[in-house]
Protein backbone atom coordinates (compact mmCIF):
# COMPACT_ATOMS: atom_id res chain seq x y z
CA UNK A 1 0.00 0.00 0.00
CA UNK A 2 1.18 3.64 -0.50
CA UNK A 3 0.46 6.55 1.48
CA UNK A 4 1.18 10.17 1.47
CA UNK A 5 2.67 12.17 4.18
CA UNK A 6 3.22 15.66 4.26
CA UNK A 7 6.27 16.06 6.73
CA UNK A 8 6.52 19.43 8.75
CA UNK A 9 10.77 18.95 10.07
CA UNK A 10 12.16 20.71 12.61
CA UNK A 11 9.09 21.44 14.51
CA UNK A 12 8.54 22.02 18.08
CA UNK A 13 7.18 19.15 18.76
CA UNK A 14 6.41 15.52 17.35
CA UNK A 15 2.84 14.04 16.06
CA UNK A 16 1.20 11.79 13.31
CA UNK A 17 -2.23 12.67 12.30
CA UNK A 18 -3.87 10.84 9.85
CA UNK A 19 -5.75 13.20 7.85
CA UNK A 20 -7.30 11.07 4.79
CA UNK A 21 -7.89 7.66 3.88
CA UNK A 22 -3.93 7.10 3.25
CA UNK A 23 -3.26 10.87 4.06
CA UNK A 24 -0.85 11.71 6.86
CA UNK A 25 0.89 14.89 8.35
CA UNK A 26 3.77 14.21 10.20
CA UNK A 27 5.88 16.57 12.54
CA UNK A 28 9.55 15.47 13.59
CA UNK A 29 11.96 17.01 15.65
CA UNK A 30 14.75 16.42 13.45
CA UNK A 31 15.98 19.21 10.72
CA UNK A 32 15.80 18.01 6.82
CA UNK A 33 19.41 17.86 6.55
CA UNK A 34 21.39 14.40 5.96
CA UNK A 35 18.34 12.62 5.96
CA UNK A 36 17.55 12.78 9.27
CA UNK A 37 13.78 14.27 9.38
CA UNK A 38 13.75 10.89 6.42
CA UNK A 39 14.86 8.38 9.03
CA UNK A 40 12.63 9.55 11.37
CA UNK A 41 9.47 9.96 9.47
CA UNK A 42 9.63 5.94 8.63
CA UNK A 43 10.48 5.17 12.60
CA UNK A 44 7.07 6.80 13.18
CA UNK A 45 5.40 5.17 10.32
CA UNK A 46 6.55 1.72 11.31
CA UNK A 47 5.80 2.26 14.68
CA UNK A 48 2.34 3.11 13.70
CA UNK A 49 1.65 0.40 11.27
CA UNK A 50 3.06 -2.16 13.53
CA UNK A 51 6.51 -4.00 14.00
CA UNK A 52 5.85 -6.30 10.88
CA UNK A 53 6.31 -3.64 8.47
CA UNK A 54 8.00 -2.59 5.88
CA UNK A 55 8.54 1.14 5.00
CA UNK A 56 10.32 3.18 2.36
CA UNK A 57 9.95 6.41 0.45
CA UNK A 58 9.01 5.70 -2.95
CA UNK A 59 8.99 9.17 -4.35
CA UNK A 60 10.07 12.85 -2.45
CA UNK A 61 13.08 12.35 -0.74
CA UNK A 62 13.93 16.12 -0.70
CA UNK A 63 10.32 16.94 -0.56
CA UNK A 64 8.05 17.55 2.59
CA UNK A 65 5.47 15.55 0.30
CA UNK A 66 5.78 12.21 -0.12
CA UNK A 67 5.09 8.61 -0.99
CA UNK A 68 5.73 6.25 1.49
CA UNK A 69 5.53 2.25 0.26
CA UNK A 70 3.94 0.34 3.28
CA UNK A 71 4.05 -3.54 3.14
CA UNK A 72 3.08 -5.63 6.35
CA UNK A 73 4.41 -8.95 6.50
CA UNK A 74 1.96 -11.55 8.58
Amino acid sequence: MYVKIKVVASAPKEHFTKVGEDVFEVWVLEPAKQGQANRRVLELVRTHFGPRTSVRIVSGHHSPSKIVSVETHA
